[in-house]
């Protein structure tokens, strides 16, 4: 079905078109005529499947025309998904005379009250920030018509559950909903149940399932080697590009300096970073100055970020469903993904979790030629249990990328 079946106003199918929308994605099928019919919606779908457009275009085209507002708001739990869902409905609203606007934490206020000021009929904002402005009296939320509580369980995680709550007692009973959430633990129930009329629900893809093209393997080594091993891997893979992730701020700068240190361009996103440090960050790998982003579960969820070849796991997710958000990062879209894991004794639990997790043993891996002090954890690695990758004529393979024994990928 095209998008011109679905509903939507003539200026946001000229959006949709400008933007190189063809069809729309199976969530967008099913979630967009709910949002049109007024009808309050959960979503669950896999990274990469146009979850924003799924309730940005119906918002805007009911939106239609500028009232005073705003009208729409969409909450985000980080200030880059924030930036990015902006940027997104302003895309599709560039044909309509309706006014977007974000607010987020980490900058000034100057040119957020300045847009608050001339009047939105879309804000996009993290919970705090938002606070923040109703508390001097920037917005009132009396006029919202659509709510959007994007990446539920992600809020959740980072406590901002009763900023969401206060926040909701100020919106109008009389409106529409959307919740997007990977899973609903029991306070997400109890949220949907508060805050929600009779919800339909549109779940594409099994919630604990990765993508099926992406490929996984299990290195496992003793920690004093963990950065070693990430090296060694580095420095024969030839990758496109690369997210490494770690448990926390403090390691993913210590991975980054070690990664500059050995001549890879590294670029380092975590909560503690500036929101200048963090846009150049993006952006930069995005248009490829950067090959290797080192990042914490920040940039795990929503991030627009196309084409990573693979994800490094430096630290095992400490919950499951990390797991699958982190290398959801890559085989976005049908594309081809390899996701890397290094494990350490200490992590034995928690794989054993992402495995149960996602109903799938992941093969045990050593990489050829590497200097291994021994650990416990080669005892998994017995006679029947999948091999090693083998050398080839150009190289042993991990995934898609291929081995070139020191040499840096090109």
């Amino acid at each position: 079905m095209a998008f011109s079946k679905l509903g939507l106003s003539k200026a946001v199918l000229d959006g949709v078109r400008a933007a190189g929308y063809v069809e729309p994605t199976p969530i967008q099928l099913r979630a967009i005529p709910l949002v049109l019919a007024g009808k309050d919606l959960i979503g669950s779908a896999q990274t990469g499947t146009g979850k924003t457009a799924a309730f940005a275009l119906p918002i805007l085209s009911v939106l239609d025309q500028p009232a005073p507002g705003p009208r729409s708001l969409v909450l985000e739990p980080t200030r880059e998904l924030a930036a990015q869902v902006e940027t997104a409905f302003r895309d599709y609203a560039r044909f309509t005379p309706l006014k977007v606007a974000v607010a987020y934490g980490g900058v000034g206020y100057g040119l957020q009250n300045e847009a608050l000021r001339k009047g939105v009929d879309v804000l996009v904002a993290t919970p705090g920030r938002l606070l923040d402005h109703m508390g001097r009296g920037n917005v009132q939320l009396d006029r919202v018509k659509f709510l959007v509580l994007d990446e539920a369980d992600r809020m959740l995680d980072m406590g901002f559950l009763p900023d969401v709550k206060r926040i909701l007692q100020k919106c109008p009973r009389d409106r529409h909903t959307s919740l997007f959430s990977a899973t609903i633990p029991a306070e997400i129930e109890t949220l949907i149940q508060w805050a929600m009329r009779s919800p339909e629900t549109v779940e594409i893809g099994a919630r604990r399932m990765p993508a099926e093209t992406v490929r996984h393997a299990i290195y496992p080594v003793s920690s004093h080697q963990k950065t070693e091993l990430l090296l060694e891997i580095l420095n024969r893979l030839n990758y496109d590009s690369v997210i490494v992730f770690c448990r926390t701020k403090y390691g993913a700068d210590r991975v980054a300096h070690t990664l500059k240190r050995h001549d890879h361009a590294v670029a380092v996103l975590h909560s503690n970073r500036t929101q200048k440090e963090r846009e150049q960050a993006l952006r930069g790998f995005r248009d490829g100055r950067f090959e290797v982003l080192v990042a914490t579960d920040i940039a795990s969820r929503g991030l627009d970020i196309e084409d990573v070849s693979h994800v490094i796991n430096y630290d095992v997710p400490q919950h499951p469903e990390d797991y699958v958000h982190r290398i959801g990062r890559t085989g976005r879209a049908q594309a081809k993904g390899d996701a890397l894991t290094l494990m350490t004794a200490e992590d034995t639990d928690h794989v054993a979790a992402i495995e149960r997790f996602i109903s799938q043993k992941v093969a045990r891996t050593k990489l050829e030629g590497f200097n291994y002090l021994y650990t416990a954890l080669f005892e998994e690695l017995k006679p029947g249990a999948p091999p090693a990758p083998r050398s080839r004529a150009r190289g042993a393979r991990v995934g898609r990328g291929y081995f070139y024994g020191s040499a840096r990928r090109r």
